[in-house]
């Protein structure tokens, strides 16, 4: 008989199974992006009710399946919510975009301590500042490096303010972020040279992009 895993993991997507059980999508720093499926969630007196939402970070533990990626959620217990991001619809906007992107280039059930730092310390971030397109940068840039595909800034065509910018991003913290300061012409610049980049090493992009960038 297999014991059960723990493990404690950030909510990333959620969808019905059933017309009682949910499918669960999270990210954890030791297992990576895994799925669980919670049986009877969806009932009013399940003990898995108001604890499985978008970006919810929880506890819990889970029956590894044999057959299959998906598993059985065996118990959670809620750590943080990040309620305040559900106030705030850019916050919500611009931490669904970096969600997006981070499941995009990430592989299942593969050791992510790096990128569950990233976005656990982003959702932190958000809703302690105003909404503004440098903070999408930052992400992608930051995602960038943990990838190992960050851009060699002193041999891109950027204009030294914009290369100096995007050394910026990579190497400050969340909350040093608005000290930068980018004109709107080093800002588009910036954004410009980042979708090109992506598209070239990524092959496409998550939707909401734009709107993630819009939204400062």
């Amino acid at each position: 008989m297999n014991l059960d895993e723990r493990a404690t993991g950030l909510s990333l997507r959620t969808r019905p199974l059933t017309e009682t059980s949910l499918i669960v999508h999270w990210l954890t720093s030791d297992l990576g992006r895994l799925a669980t499926v919670a049986r009877g969630a969806r009932r009013p007196k399940s003990p898995f009710r108001g604890k499985l939402d978008l970006f919810y970070l929880a506890d819990f533990s889970f029956a590894r399946s044999r057959r299959s990626d998906l598993h059985t959620l065996r118990e959670a217990r809620l750590r943080e919510t990040h309620s305040a991001l559900r106030q705030n619809l850019t916050c919500l906007q611009q931490a669904s975009y970096c969600a997006m992107l981070l499941e995009q280039t990430t592989e299942t059930e593969t050791p992510l301590e790096g990128m569950f730092g990233l976005l656990t310390s982003l959702l932190g971030h958000l809703p302690q500042h105003s909404a503004q397109p440098l903070t999408i940068l930052a992400f992608e840039a930051k995602l960038l490096q943990e990838l190992g595909l960050s851009p060699e800034v002193q041999k891109t065509p950027l204009s030294p303010g914009a290369k100096h910018i995007l050394s910026s991003l990579v190497k400050l913290d969340w909350h040093a972020l608005p000290g930068l300061k980018p004109n709107p012409a080093l800002g588009l610049e910036l954004e410009g040279f980042l979708r090109h980049f992506l598209l070239l090493h990524l092959g496409k992009i998550p939707r909401g992009r734009d709107l993630a960038l819009r939204t400062g």
